[in-house]
């Protein structure tokens, strides 16, 4: 991932940084915001439309769906970080997003797929089966084999916040300077990630993932802080209880607050949104490239 130096503030807005990837030998040139559109191969994600089985026609339909509707990119997923989530073997994380990844690889070549998973032989697997992109909730803190397979397959890897693990997360959010730990944090797993030669680098500050409401909330109104660190930025705040439980309604009733806050984000730096509802977020993005084309 190469950044393109900006000149000030008001130009970045206007010009905002490019971003170079290599993905499968090839140069991917990143001018704009991008869309990853959510496909979870799980029973229990909290957001029950977006539950899917890989080998159902409803999950076919998904897919050409979401790609109609704009999705630069889908995000596979086969284990569930929601809180109090069950626990997935190794064997059936694999049964759930090998074949949907063969599928859409050979059904949709043109489109970039992203595995969701903290482990490293799943995302060994998945990049072999026609995955691009790795998105790993630990940043490689679940799995020590992470970081040197990414530096293997050399792919680009998306590093998200979270402390602890999916089960107790929630229970460690005591922070004295989030903002600036979790920077730090960064920092230096960009450091590490250096040192196996990893260039190509996505950041994610884990909305939802060991942060109370007020916290994420702090996290977005200072978006843009992460920007010191020359990565892109993705954004996950789709549906979250940091909507529902502000607005006091179920997820099944969050879109409306979640195209509020996919806008800010977009204007405080957000690189990539990942969202369950594509359409809307496309016209969301259409309507950022009006205020600022």
């Amino acid at each position: 991932m190469i950044p393109e130096k900006g000149v000030s503030s008001f130009e970045d807005k206007l010009f905002p940084q490019k971003y170079t990837f290599q993905i499968n030998g090839r140069l991917h040139v990143w001018k704009s915001p991008k869309i990853m559109g959510i496909l979870n191969l799980t029973p229990d994600s909290f957001f029950e439309k977006s539950r899917f089985q890989s080998q159902s026609k409803d999950f076919g339909l998904q897919v050409s769906k979401l790609i109609s509707d704009g999705a630069d990119i889908l995000d596979i997923g086969g284990y569930s970080s929601r809180p109090g989530a069950d626990k997935v073997s190794e064997k059936e994380e694999l049964e759930r997003v090998i074949p949907a990844i063969e599928w859409i690889a050979e059904n949709h070549p043109n489109t970039l797929i992203s595995i969701d998973t903290f482990r490293a032989k799943v995302a060994e697997k998945a990049i072999k089966s026609g995955a691009h992109i790795i998105n790993d909730i630990s940043a490689g803190d679940l799995d020590p084999e992470m970081i040197p397979a990414v530096s293997e397959l050399k792919t680009p890897y998306i590093a998200m916040h979270m402390r602890g693990n999916p089960e107790n997360m929630q229970e460690l959010t005591n922070y004295s300077d989030i903002l600036g730990e979790i920077l730090n944090y960064f920092a230096e797993k960009l450091e590490q990630f250096r040192k196996f030669g990893i260039k190509d680098v996505i950041i994610d500050p884990g909305f939802g993932f060991a942060k109370t409401l007020e916290q994420n909330y702090f996290l977005l109104r200072n978006l843009q802080q992460f920007q010191c660190l020359s990565t892109p930025i993705l954004a996950g705040v789709s549906r979250k209880s940091m909507i529902y439980k502000t607005l006091k309604v179920e997820p099944e009733d969050a879109l409306n607050g979640t195209t509020a806050l996919n806008m800010f984000a977009l204007c405080h730096g957000a690189n990539i949104l990942r969202v369950h509802d594509v359409k809307e977020t496309k016209e969301t993005l259409n309507l950022y490239h009006t205020i600022y084309p």
